[in-house]
């Protein structure tokens, strides 16, 4: 086992930084980006958005009517309509103040949650009892330090459009199905071309966490994972060092997302090329070879985000590694853990009865573990085994201490090593064992066992 430093095993944000001294003052050269003079661009009719107006939606802006604000559809849901998607979240912005909503929705007797989006603009009303929707005001991120903002209110939906990260991120969408897009992001969708709003090393100074996001998003629209600009990767690679002042939990986000869409694969290799490796909790050495290999046998199984990961650690140590940077969920994280332990060959004549031994001694959730299981498969890349594992029917063991109590086992500490001696035999022999069977067994198992423990 290889020794691990302390100050590896510290979440790398909580180091020292003052943000004061890299804060960055929004200039007026990010405001007057070269824009379309006509913002609309196209209007829509399509079914997936007429599917968008439920009756709460309707609702939502008969009341931003009533009171003269302006309200249009945000960020990815216009990118996903555009793409022929319906999107699953809908965020609204709007040229009324956190101020002004809250006044029009306690007059109109609307129920408001989870104030803590106010500070940055963000008031979620519940329409009718039934769906809650955010809005947010317009806004200028004036003052930004890599991973907080500083913002002030606008009525200019164009400068709202510029604080975002990417084209395909910054459009609108009116009610009637106009899209408005300032900075080009409509073409840019046509093309499939992920691209920043304005400079993309002022964006990612802005936020650091834009770095990933400019993955997950390539991995969204992107139709092949090699058609990076190489002006972006190098602006990435310039400003990767920023990613440890990111918590580990809104990296997680982002990189778990990444490697839930297309090219996962490949987009870790080419985040691992720009140097993400050891701001995100990977090894500074990470197993390209083993992922490649892993990419190769089961990729096309749908492979779970962690079978990625795991591909490029070495052992349980950089396992801990990367939970301590990443605070993954328990499930995320023992997943790992079994992926790195049994990732190797295991010899039997039976080639799945390592794998059923698994689940039948298993130390966890049972569920859990034939989880784990069939990942461990995929990342083997074992298909027919998987479909063979995917049908097996767990059996269930006839004996327990009820039933050796009745044969005259006197309770103990050795109750356990004889059901776990029984229950090793009765699975070497394919189940097949009755109790009547495993209860002829009992005298010599206790001889057994009294004669090592005699040793």
């Amino acid at each position: 086992m290889r020794f691990i430093s302390i100050g590896l095993l510290k979440s790398t944000h909580s180091e020292v930084y003052y943000s004061t001294l890299r804060s960055r003052v929004r200039s007026r050269i990010d405001m007057a980006l070269k824009s379309r003079e006509n913002p609309i661009v196209t209007k829509l009719e399509t079914s997936e958005f007429k599917s968008i107006f439920t009756q709460e939606v309707i609702d939502l802006k008969k009341l931003f009517d009533k009171y003269n604000y302006e309200i249009r559809l945000a960020g990815g849901a216009v990118r996903d309509l555009l793409m022929g998607q319906k999107p699953t979240d809908l965020d609204f912005a709007t040229t009324a103040t956190p101020k002004q909503m809250k006044e029009m929705f306690i007059t109109e007797n609307v129920r408001m949650i989870n104030m803590n989006g106010e500070k940055h603009g963000t008031i979620t009303p519940r329409i009718n009892d039934k769906e809650n929707f955010e809005v947010t005001t317009l806004r200028i991120d004036m003052v930004t330090d890599g991973r907080h903002a500083e913002v002030e209110f606008t009525t200019d939906w164009k400068l709202d459009a510029n604080r975002r990260d990417l084209t395909i991120n910054s459009m609108f969408l009116g009610f009637d199905g106009s899209v408005y897009d300032y900075f080009f992001g409509y073409e840019d969708l046509q093309k499939r071309r992920v691209a920043f709003v304005g400079d993309p090393n002022v964006r990612v100074k802005e936020d650091y966490l834009r770095i990933l996001r400019y993955f997950r998003f390539y991995g969204r629209i992107a139709e092949s994972p090699d058609q990076h600009e190489d002006k972006t990767l190098q602006v990435l690679s310039d400003n990767v060092n920023g990613l440890q002042h990111i918590s580990g939990e809104r990296i997680w986000v982002e990189l778990k997302k990444t490697l839930q869409g297309k090219f996962a694969g490949d987009l870790l290799k080419t985040m691992i090329k720009v140097g993400v490796a050891q701001y995100v909790g990977l090894p500074d050495n990470p197993n390209l070879e083993q992922l490649d290999t892993v990419l190769k046998r089961g990729e096309h199984l749908n492979l779970h985000p962690m079978c990625y990961i795991a591909a490029l650690l070495w052992d349980r140590d950089d396992v801990t590694v990367l939970h301590c940077r990443l605070k993954l969920s328990t499930y995320d994280r023992d997943l790992t853990y079994f992926l790195v332990e049994h990732r190797a060959d295991k010899v039997s004549t039976r080639p799945l009865l390592p794998y059923e031994k698994l689940v039948l001694n298993s130390k966890i959730k049972q569920k859990d573990t034939y989880d784990y299981i069939q990942e461990v498969l995929k990342y083997r890349g074992e298909e027919s085994l998987l479909k063979e594992f995917n049908n097996w029917e767990i059996p269930r063991f006839p004996m327990n201490g009820k039933i050796l109590k009745e044969n005259n086992v006197l309770p103990g500490k050795k109750y356990s090593a004889i059901l776990n001696k029984l229950k090793e035999i009765w699975i070497e022999n394919d189940y097949k064992q009755s109790v009547d069977d495993l209860v002829k067994l009992i005298p010599d198992v206790i001889k057994e066992y009294d004669k090592q423990n005699l040793k």
